[in-house]
């Protein structure tokens, strides 16, 4: 996180900003002593660091999450766990939609098991220490203040080389893409309708789009000519690796949005 995102609330008298790190347990007892609801969204996202150094994503998920899990029990003041997961966790499930009650045992991927140990971290402690934990699995959330992601580093490649663009894999795999304001908004819903001890909801879009389109889109927005997609292929039958998101459609909670080309719908199916 930027503090440029937030620099015009830090005088604000409801907001007091603390900087510290998740793996001093000492330092996370002692901004949760006051609290009634925790919003757990800290994690190390970047995919490929997952791969190249799984130790300090170990330590920078798990680790982390089990700090704040174990100042939550230790506060006992804390009523509420909210908790932002990835759609990872359902691994290669061919089911679309894949349901809250689905996460794949067997992850595919260094990225998405540190979530699902997460998620069962959280559960357990909920049910046993008798706190509400709500869940969102979310899904290539994109937006104006994105650091990362395929959008991102297309536009990156894109602004050191204005000719060539390479894209993983051959352009087939999709993704969905849900916008940041949608993602919210089913997240104030998610938040306003969980009632169980542990609820999981998957958020993200209706429809998917393969990598192709995305890397003509953003060509095309960035307003280039004549640029060459170099597609590497190779990898998992030269789909790039597994970056479909499988989510999406309504369950038991009916909620969608509509807003332009954005359409985010949340599901739920309690855990």
């Amino acid at each position: 996180m930027s503090l440029t995102n937030i620099q015009k609330w830090l005088g604000n008298r409801r907001l007091t900003f603390e900087n510290l790190d998740l793996l001093n347990l000492a330092s996370v007892k002692k901004v949760t002593r006051n609290c009634h609801s925790v919003y757990h969204l800290a994690a190390n996202p970047e995919v490929r660091l997952s791969g190249t150094n799984p130790r300090i994503y170990y330590g920078q998920n798990v680790l982390a999450t089990f700090n704040l899990l174990e100042a939550v029990r230790k506060t006992k003041k804390i009523k509420v766990l909210f908790f932002t997961s990835s759609s990872t966790v359902h691994g290669e499930d061919s089911r679309i939609p894949t349901r809250e009650d689905y996460a794949s045992p067997e992850a595919n991927s260094v990225y998405g098991s540190p979530r699902l140990s997460c998620e069962a971290l959280i559960a357990g402690y909920a049910k046993t220490y008798s706190f509400k934990a709500i869940i969102c699995r979310l899904a290539n959330i994109i937006g104006p203040r994105s650091t990362r992601g395929l959008v991102y580093d297309f536009v990156r490649k894109l602004r050191k080389n204005s000719k060539k663009l390479e894209v993983l894999g051959d352009g087939t795999q999709t993704k969905s893409f849900p916008f940041i304001d949608d993602c919210i908004g089913a997240i104030k819903v998610a938040l306003k309708k969980a009632q169980e001890r542990v609820d999981i909801f998957n958020i993200g879009s209706r429809d998917q789009t393969d990598i192709k389109t995305i890397a003509n889109v953003v060509v095309e927005e960035m307003v280039f000519r004549r640029v060459k997609l170099h597609f590497t292929g190779g990898v998992d039958g030269g789909k790039g690796g597994s970056v479909t998101s499988r989510i999406c459609f309504l369950r038991r909670l009916n909620w969608s949005r509509e807003d332009g080309c954005q359409d985010m719908i949340a599901k739920s199916r309690s855990g």
